[in-house]
């Protein structure tokens, strides 16, 4: 198993401290999450609860995946809520990729609150039987 088929970051918030509104918006839950690996890729599995599919956003830039799910946490028309736990409207995680992956071939599934990313790795990084003659 390689320990560096991804590296997540470390749920710290790096923007600077911000007052008000905007600081608000800016905030997210980290989403919890497994990872892994197999001779043939890496699988990623997010708890995204509440999260549609229309308010996912996958994305990878360089060597990092991102992802990101706004949560429709609308209380029923007339009725005002007492008490709630998640108190952030939105889920932000991001994961540095190794070079053996092969991130233009990632399969993405959401089913249930339940984010299921498969990320196959390189040919050149796969293992490969050698026939003897």
């Amino acid at each position: 198993m390689s320990t560096t088929a991804v590296q997540t970051d470390a749920g710290h918030d790096r923007t600077p401290a911000r007052q008000g509104a905007e600081a608000d918006s800016d905030r997210a839950l980290m989403p919890r999450v497994d990872v892994s690996e197999d001779d043939t890729g890496i699988t990623l599995t997010a708890d995204l609860p509440g999260v549609a599919r229309e308010q996912l956003e996958l994305q990878v830039e360089g060597d990092t995946l991102r992802i990101e799910g706004r949560v429709d946490a609308a209380a029923p028309t007339g009725l005002e809520p007492v008490y709630a736990e998640v108190r952030l409207p939105r889920y932000r995680r991001s994961f540095t990729l190794s070079r053996e992956l092969d991130a233009s071939r990632i399969e993405a599934q959401l089913k249930d609150g339940v984010l299921r990313l498969r990320i196959p790795k390189q040919a050149h990084a796969q293992p490969r039987r050698i026939e003897v003659s």
